[in-house]
This record gives C-alpha cells, sequence and structure tokens, in this order.
C-alpha cells in the first residue's frame, strides 16, 4: 500500500496577552492567509519575564476566541510558564521545567487553575503542551483527572497511546519537506527571526493543503500502541535532538567564555 502523502500541524507556544503583538502578527497574517487551524499554546497565568514584551492586548482574548471559532485548537501550555524545577520528564530536553518533578497534588491544582483560567475567558482548551517539553506521569494522572487526554508533544511520526492519553508528536521547529506521516512544526512567535517567517511562508505556498488540524488527527487517524519499529524511530530521534540541544548549550557557553 502506497504511504498517503505527509500530514503537517502548526503549533504556536508561548501566548498570552503580552506575548510581543508586532511578533504574533507576523504569524497570524500566515495563518489567515493560507487558512491554518493550528494548535495555540496559551499560558493561562503568565508570570515569566521573558514572555513580558508588550503591554497587555485588551484584544487577545477575544482574538483568540475568534481563532478558535475559525478551527484553531486551544491547549493549556503549563501554568505560570516558570521553570522552577529539576524533575526528570517523559520527554527529556531540559534539565528546568515547571512540572517534571513538581508534586502530584500541586500539579493538578495548577492543571485546574490554568484550565479555569482559559475557560473564564470563553475559550475550550482540549490538549496540553508542557514549557520546556516539562512533564512526568503525575502530569499525565492530573490531566486525565482533570478532564485533558490529548496532548502534543514526543517523536514518533502517528499519533499513539501513552500514559492514558493521546500523544499527537511534535518532531520539528522548522518546515521540513517529508514524505509521509504527520509532523508538528512549532513556533515560538516572541522570538522567530524574519528569515524563519519567511521560510515557513515559501512552505505553506507549496504545502499549505497538506496542513491538518487536531480535530481532523483524532477523527482520521487512528491511534495506539506504538510498533516496535515506531518506537525504535522515536528513540533515535530523540536522541539527535538531545545532541543537537547539547551542542546548541555548548557553543553558548563557549561563545559567553570568549566574550569575558
Amino acid at each position: 500500500m502506497i504511504p498517503k502523502p505527509a500530514q503537517y500541524l502548526l503549533r504556536c507556544d508561548d501566548l498570552c496577552p503580552t506575548a510581543s503583538r508586532p511578533r504574533w502578527q507576523r504569524f497570524l497574517s500566515l495563518i489567515e492567509e493560507f487558512k491554518i487551524q493550528p494548535i495555540l499554546a496559551v499560558v493561562p497565568d503568565n508570570r515569566d519575564p521573558d514572555l513580558r514584551l508588550s503591554p497587555p492586548d485588551p484584544e487577545f482574548w477575544e482574538r483568540t476566541r475568534e481563532m478558535e471559532s475559525a478551527g484553531a485548537t486551544i491547549a493549556l501550555h503549563g501554568y505560570r510558564h516558570l521553570a522552577q524545577s529539576r524533575g526528570s520528564s517523559l520527554v527529556p530536553l531540559h534539565g528546568m521545567t515547571e512540572f517534571a518533578g513538581v508534586a502530584g497534588e500541586t500539579q493538578r491544582l495548577w492543571i485546574h487553575a490554568g484550565l479555569a483560567i482559559l475557560r473564564g475567558h470563553g475559550l475550550n482548551p482540549r490538549i496540553w503542551v508542557a514549557p520546556r517539553h516539562g512533564f512526568d506521569l503525575h502530569t499525565l494522572r492530573a490531566l486525565r483527572e482533570e478532564g485533558i487526554d490529548v496532548l502534543s508533544d514526543g517523536f514518533a511520526r502517528v499519533p499513539f497511546h501513552r500514559g492514558g492519553l493521546t500523544w499527537i508528536p511534535q518532531q520539528l521547529w522548522e518546515p521540513v519537506e517529508k514524505p509521509h506521516g504527520l509532523w508538528t512544526i512549532c513556533v515560538h512567535p516572541n522570538t522567530a527571526k524574519d528569515s524563519s517567517v519567511d521560510r515557513l511562508r515559501e512552505f505553506l505556498r507549496d504545502h499549505a493543503a497538506q496542513f491538518t488540524s487536531v480535530e481532523r488527527v483524532l477523527t482520521e487517524m487512528r491511534a495506539t500502541r506504538l510498533s516496535p519499529a515506531e518506537r525504535v524511530y522515536e528513540a533515535l530521534t530523540l536522541g539527535r535532538v538531545q545532541a543537537r540541544a547539547m551542542r546548541k548549550r555548548l557553543l553558548g557557553r563557549l561563545r559567553k567564555t570568549r566574550a569575558a
């Protein structure tokens, strides 16, 4: 059987009322132009100073509601976006995270409070996106107890079940043409360079018809446990991503040392 062409999801992280409005507008224009139905990862109660880039946008919540009505999926992006725990994550990419390693009851309180904030603004958060990929088994349990059964993370090429949740994989941070499978491209509008926005625009010009939505993925793609071959692929891909992250950290330290 000939595999179906690749499908793509666009995920936009670190959204909140104090995110950079001009930088976010670059992606809003693309989403509108190409009629993309993205994942919008919204921080409910931002306390991260790195995400305080503009005065609070009085139109943020209304615009986000409008995007959800147009087909976007709202994701709970942590609680306050503060990385203060050294716990071991199920997707081990960062040493410090917000949720991994925190007591289970505290995690559930944070998730409950975060969902209440988003719902209080008229949104319907359906999936989980962990800041810095930081979450553990306590997080999964808390999400299930709070009625969230889908998350965006992992390095497989298909949706899969693990820990009582459906995982929609997120493997890319820039557009890359793939022959088949499901690929989530994660962008950070607050820090993306203009060149990255331009690359995404060019990619959308060629592949917009292959972009899907969370709703369609959950309806059209049957999530199961990963096959042995897919688990091997997942492990190898995670290893490559970890190696790139390590090289990036080492280069950053080297630049600081030379600058000193």
